[in-house]
């Protein structure tokens, strides 16, 4: 095998949710060039159309679904389009998820629980509706998309830590139970450069001070997790499962504090 059939998905279908911006658009676009059709799934679809054409203009062919991924009843009939437009499915990339840093004494039952069922349960639906066709194929996985603050600890983090930390042993075992035919590997991200920290990224102190606290001295690019998520999709990773790729500029610490004061 060349290094370019290592990392080729050829031939393959793949689903990536919050694929309209960010990470997701750019694990899109990664996927595309390396072969694959994709199934673009989010909630708006201005952004989605914009990723599509940029998956055809790469010779592949792409299909938008506009969906709320929290409607967990619908997720079956998401699969369903897939697999019909396409006709087979090899790779689930469960990237939509995301909560707002909140003191914890401001955090809701509510809000905790939707914290998790965004992060965490969504994952698990799509994953089980998708699992009947990808045992139908060779090679095929599973890549969520979890954070560095899964494993890491700072205020203000109790609901989306708890979550990203849940998809991450998640993860480990869904992989127990779909080994040897699927994979599932998951991406604990660091700080990227996306809308999600368009505070950080419009305010020069907060920017210099998280870059600063980051051991590469920089903000990670969306591209630079998808390169993680085509190894882990593509025939490069088959003998890994199971595991957690922390992608996250060498992260031990928060690299921002939020400035919470003591209770």
């Amino acid at each position: 095998m060349t290094i370019a059939e290592a990392f080729s998905l050829d031939g393959r279908v793949a689903i990536v949710t919050g694929a309209g911006r960010g990470i997701g658009a750019a694990i899109a676009r990664t996927f595309a060039q390396a072969g694959a059709d994709v199934v673009l799934a989010a909630r708006t679809k201005e952004q989605l159309d914009e990723v599509a054409a940029d998956v055809v203009a790469a010779g592949r062919r792409a299909l938008v679904i506009t969906f709320d991924m929290n409607d967990t009843d619908a997720v079956p009939g998401l699969v369903d389009q897939a697999v019909a437009e396409f006709g087979r499915l090899d790779v689930v990339v469960n990237n939509a998820g995301g909560t707002s840093p909140r003191p914890l004494l401001d955090t809701s039952e509510r809000m905790f629980e939707r914290a998790f069922h965004f992060n965490v349960t969504t994952a698990f639906a799509l994953s089980k509706a998708a699992v009947p066709h990808l045992l139908k194929q060779e090679g095929a996985s599973i890549v969520n998309i979890s954070s560095a603050m899964g494993r890491l600890r700072d205020r203000g983090f109790v609901a989306y830590g708890t979550a990203k930390a849940a998809l991450a042993h998640m993860t480990r075992l869904m992989a127990a139970d779909l080994a040897p035919r699927v994979r599932a590997n998951a991406i604990a991200v660091g700080s990227v450069a996306t809308s999600a920290l368009e505070v950080v990224l419009t305010d020069d102190t907060l920017h210099d001070a998280m870059v600063a606290g980051t051991p590469l001295r920089r903000l990670g690019a969306p591209e630079e997790i998808a390169y993680g998520a085509l190894y882990l999709a593509s025939p490069a990773g088959a003998y890994i499962t199971g595991k957690v790729l922390e992608i996250d500029g060498g992260l031990e610490a928060p690299n921002l504090e939020l400035g919470l004061p003591d209770l």
